[in-house]
């Protein structure tokens, strides 16, 4: 029997066997570890690819949107480059949060999202870019074509996410953001993290 092409005999690697898209960095391809309900932090094992328990939210914050990565992105030199104040970057594929007007309750799914922008994260030192996109087919944010298209309120809780999802009582922060961003930038930090994920895995 001849199967159709392209055709994965075996399920991909989600961040390896999944392709970035064909119009990265503009539009690229998201893959959902985390939707807005769940108040435990999953994240794809980058040994076998299936989601595991990273760790139970400590505090009473929960992701304001979709939150996973862009496959085949790789957060190296490059990208450390284009983060003034960090010493290296995170060494993760670079993560992606996405906006959507019908709500999505399931995680380990794809989608073709369109960039906006994205805020600019340091952690410990490391740098921890967070990108912020759209469901390219959604009707509500079909015109949204940059991060000031879109409410700054939604901007404000995602900044406030982050700055405090890792927070444990007792344990000073080690977390910032001292630049939100628009599409112009964040189209070179994903190009960035494209070529360093090369650069790192690539075949040569």
């Amino acid at each position: 029997m001849a199967f159709p092409a392209p055709f994965f005999r075996w399920r991909p690697h989600p961040w390896h066997g999944l392709a970035v898209g064909e119009d990265a960095p503009h539009r690229v391809n998201a893959f959902i570890e985390i939707t807005p309900l769940d108040v435990v932090k999953y994240e794809v094992d980058k040994e076998t690819g299936y989601l595991k328990v990273d760790r139970p939210q400590t505090g009473s914050s929960s992701p304001p949107t979709l939150y996973g990565f862009i496959p085949r992105t790789y957060c190296g030199s490059r990208v450390a480059a284009l983060c003034e104040g960090a010493d290296i970057a995170d060494g993760d594929p670079l993560d992606i949060c996405v906006i959507s007007e019908r709500p999505i309750n399931r995680a380990e799914i794809l989608m073709r999202v369109r960039v906006l922008g994205g805020l600019q994260m340091i952690d410990g030192g490391e740098a921890d870019d967070k990108i912020v996109a759209v469901l390219d087919a959604d009707p509500v944010w079909s015109d949204a074509q940059d991060l000031g298209d879109i409410p700054p309120t939604l901007v404000s809780r995602l900044e406030h996410y982050f700055l405090t999802y890792k927070v444990v009582p007792g344990v000073d922060a080690s977390v910032s953001i001292p630049l939100i961003y628009g599409a112009e930038r964040a189209h070179q930090v994903i190009q960035a993290s494209i070529d360093d994920y090369e650069e790192t895995f690539g075949d040569g």
